[in-house]
């Protein structure tokens, strides 16, 4: 009896599942935002990276967020500070408490790694003068105005950058 009814039981799930998998593509298809292809030409990488481009914020800093900015580093421990973000690999740009001041690094691996530093600043003075100027646009890394943070790298450019938003959530954790 056993015999009969597990193979029954068997099939009767390989054709629920055939049945929803056959019903999903049926629907896919007639999906007309369905994309037929996960990977983009080179003309809708470039129209999107320009689209988001011109979204970004231009608007500088200002000197008291960069004043906030330097006087809370001052206090991390060295090789702690600003992080895009802490996950595995590439984290992006961050400001980074050295010991004898602040520095400008990719980050990598969570903060584990910094790379060599990009820029370096040892006087909030220095600091301010640079960092009150920059905009979300300078700090992506298209303005080439902006040194620093320019690059021709399509992968790089404004990819975990620095932020307002980023910048003034690091300010606001205790």
């Amino acid at each position: 009896m056993a015999a009969t009814i597990i193979p029954l039981i068997a099939l009767a799930i390989i054709v629920f599942v055939l049945w929803i998998a056959i019903r999903a593509n049926i629907d896919a298809r007639r999906n007309p935002h369905r994309v037929e292809s996960t990977t983009r030409t080179e003309a809708e990488r470039r129209r999107i990276a320009l689209s988001l481009r011109d979204a970004l914020n231009r608007k500088p800093l200002g000197a008291t967020l960069a004043e906030q900015l330097w006087r809370k580093l001052a206090n991390e421990v060295p090789g702690n500070g600003v992080i895009y973000d802490y996950h595995r690999d590439f984290c992006g740009q961050g400001l980074i408490r050295t010991e004898d001041g602040v520095m400008l690094a990719d980050v990598q691996d969570g903060g584990a790694y910094f790379g060599s530093p990009i820029a370096a600043w040892k006087t909030e003075e220095d600091f301010v003068a640079f960092l009150a100027r920059q905009s979300d646009f300078s700090m992506s890394g298209w303005d080439a105005g902006e040194p620093a943070f320019f690059t021709e790298d399509d992968w790089y450019r404004n990819n975990q950058r620095l932020t307002r938003a980023v910048l003034e959530r690091y300010l606001s954790r205790l």
